[in-house]
């Protein structure tokens, strides 16, 4: 009792009927069911241009080691991780704050002289718990960086004092383009934006898979919104304006969405939100006969989104400013926390590396460590890190990811 019995549930009823019609499949389901529920999962296949044209992935061999030299000295000192640990999209936030407790945990092994602590607040992804949260960061002199917010939304509304506290904030998610437009001083973006995202895949559709039907639906999410106007505007006439769809985050039954877009019978439907409405919407097209092939972006590249999905989410095809786990790095967390790298987990390494690094040379305090990510210029487990003036990255890479 698996496949099309839970689907049609979700597309019957509510919330209560989605949790209680997965539940009950998932107790009947047979060892040789499950088996096949989790043979899928989200496959790198290459990083592609803003044009949408395949390029060379990154040489990151020389990534810099959190482990340092084992020689670093300082007063025990505390760097903090904020974003959605609890909550429908916790996946991503948990995601982060492993690949940052890792890096954290190889420092402090290999400098018993340096001890640094991982200091976690949750927010759940919700912008009005990220204000409550964020004086309580910034009332703490200890932390002297922080690795997010984690959602554009949390972002947007706690950047403004984070800079006013010149804490240094370093998100390894936070994609929505205007971000970096706020005139903060202490906002740095780990990867690409939904400006570079959003064009790259767009014309990847367009341009290499040849899509001259495309229907973009977005959750109304800040993230969701600005992925989707990208996609729309790079698309032009291929996006079908008989299918320019808008639905709530917290929605689970789509049939009108799936109604709408079976009449236009588009080659592919891109959309721009998160895993946790993403699985009930591709099942509930597969349901309801649309085969054209599901788009999404980082925001549902989580192996959540295969879980819930089941067999609808196969041949899913992710964008992602997020770049895969090289072997090594890969190893190290699986071995760690007994599962594998998910989206954002090299770039939560990545930067909370950076900021062990500025400890480790001695920083001490917020104006050190702002000081020190602003004139940085290393490569990284996920690609190189420097940025420019307003906290982007000099150079950004989206990648593309498949469910097979």
């Amino acid at each position: 009792m698996r496949g099309r019995v839970a689907r049609k549930a979700l597309a019957l009823g509510g919330a209560g009927v989605l949790v209680l019609g997965i539940a009950g499949c998932q107790q009947q389901s047979t060892p040789e069911e499950e088996a096949a529920q989790t043979s899928l999962k989200i496959v790198e296949q290459f990083p592609i241009d803003e044009n949408g044209a395949q390029i060379k992935p990154p040489d990151t061999a020389a990534a810099a080691d959190p482990a340092g030299d084992g020689k670093a000295v300082c007063d025990p000192t505390k760097i903090a991780m904020m974003g959605a640990l609890t909550g429908p999209d916790a996946a991503l936030g948990i995601n982060i704050v492993n690949g940052a407790q890792l890096a954290v945990d190889k420092h402090n092994a290999a400098n018993p002289g340096c001890q640094v602590t991982l200091e976690k607040f949750d927010t759940e992804g919700d912008p009005n718990k990220a204000n409550g949260v964020a004086p309580r960061i910034v009332d703490s002199p200890e932390i002297i960086g922080l690795i997010g917010p984690a959602f554009s939304g949390e972002t947007d509304s706690t950047g403004g004092l984070f800079s006013q506290a010149g804490l240094t904030a370093t998100t390894a998610s936070a994609t929505r383009v205007d971000l970096s437009t706020k005139g903060w001083r202490t906002f740095f973006r780990g990867l690409g934006n939904d400006g570079s995202q959003g064009k790259a895949v767009a014309n990847y559709l367009k341009n290499t898979l040849g899509n001259k039907k495309v229907c973009v639906v977005d959750d109304q999410s800040a993230y969701g919104i600005g992925l989707a106007t990208v996609v729309r505007e790079t698309l032009g006439p291929v996006a079908d304006p008989g299918c320019n769809i808008s639905v709530k985050k917290e929605d689970k039954d789509l049939s009108a969405a799936v109604t709408q877009i079976k009449g236009v019978s588009p080659d592919s439907i891109f959309y721009s939100g998160y895993y946790s409405q993403a699985a009930p919407f591709v099942q509930q097209l597969r349901d309801g006969g649309v085969t054209a092939t599901f788009v999404s972006a980082d925001g549902t590249k989580d192996p959540e989104f295969v879980k819930q999905g089941g067999d609808a989410a196969k041949d899913a095809i992710l964008s992602c400013p997020c770049s895969p786990a090289p072997p090594a790095f890969a190893k190290e967390y699986t071995d760690k926390f007994k599962q594998e790298p998910g989206t954002y987990s090299t770039e939560g390494y990545d930067l909370a590396t950076i900021q062990l690094k500025a400890i480790d040379s001695g920083v001490k305090d917020r104006p050190g460590m702002l000081e020190f990510v602003k004139n940085y210029n290393a490569p990284g487990v996920a690609r190189n890190y420097q940025w420019d003036p307003t906290g982007e990255l000099t150079n950004t890479l989206i990648w593309v990811y498949k469910v097979q």
